[in-house]
């Protein structure tokens, strides 16, 4: 079986706490909580085929992180903060400098109900290498979430065919910012913007059918959401300045898109 490695940068700062004399050895090893959550995409599946995790501590020895579920996950299931524990284990003490996700070939895209093969080409093996510098303490327990973009990681090629261009970024409880809140009517068909700077676009949410949405892993800062309604009849709406601080959610609360006049 083809295996596609693909390197995942982790933000500083990493959710911990002491674990208890039974949680296993704590003079060598750290825990570490593997979860897996995605933004939203404009597709009915994007299924991803997870085999396996590697760290790569202590001067660049690989440790194959053992995962409760390898196989293929609907990363569509996983949006608005819903998401998914791969593997809850005990690491080796020291400094990690790069995690890698082992993809095997089930990747698959759904399209109107067609189901289509998802390429991941071979130069994308090495591809999104981003080290870090961290160190895993004795008898901590650490969380880590790695964000993989559906939307950003599909290409859709002239041939009508489909490539798998992975896009993650991992963050932890204490690099994780978050806003949530409600937009109704569903009839208004919202998408809903974060963006900085005016013209940045950091993260997309579609909101569920009870129109909750949710951001997370934001840094912290100053946001804008847009409102943008997909039907012709509501009109978008905005809302500036919504501060994020991380660690915390922000709830904006109730959005009501208004129809147009």
């Amino acid at each position: 079986m083809k295996k596609v490695f693909l390197a995942v940068a982790v933000i500083a700062g990493f959710t911990f706490m002491s674990c208890n004399d039974d949680d296993g050895p704590s003079g060598t090893t750290a825990r570490v909580e593997l979860r897996l959550t995605d933004g939203p995409a404009d597709y009915e599946e994007v299924n991803v085929d997870i085999q396996e995790v590697i760290f790569k501590v202590s001067g660049g020895e690989d440790v194959v992180f053992p995962l409760d579920s390898a196989g293929v996950y609907n990363l569509l299931e996983l949006s608005n903060g819903v998401d998914v524990l791969l593997g809850d284990n005990e690491l080796p003490v020291g400094e990690v400098s790069q995690i890698r996700l082992v993809l095997g070939e089930n990747n698959t895209i759904k399209i109107d109900g067609t189901v289509y093969p998802l390429d991941t080409p071979s130069a994308q093996q090495s591809g999104l290498k981003l080290n870090v510098h961290y160190n895993l303490e004795p008898g901590m327990l650490y969380t880590i979430w790695l964000d993989f973009d559906a939307g950003k990681s599909i290409v859709e090629r002239g041939d009508g065919t489909y490539g798998l261009k992975p896009v993650i970024k991992a963050f932890t409880e204490l690099t994780n910012g978050r806003i949530e809140g409600t937009v109704l009517p569903s009839e208004a068909e919202t998408t809903v913007y974060a963006m900085q700077n005016t013209v940045d676009t950091i993260g997309v949410a579609i909101p569920n059918p009870d129109g909750y949405f949710k951001f997370s892993g934001l840094d912290e800062g100053s946001y804008d959401l847009t409102f943008d309604a997909g039907n012709a009849a509501y009109q978008d709406q905005q809302l500036n300045g919504v501060q994020v601080v991380t660690g915390t959610v922000t709830n904006v609360g109730e959005i009501t898109m208004v129809p147009v006049p």
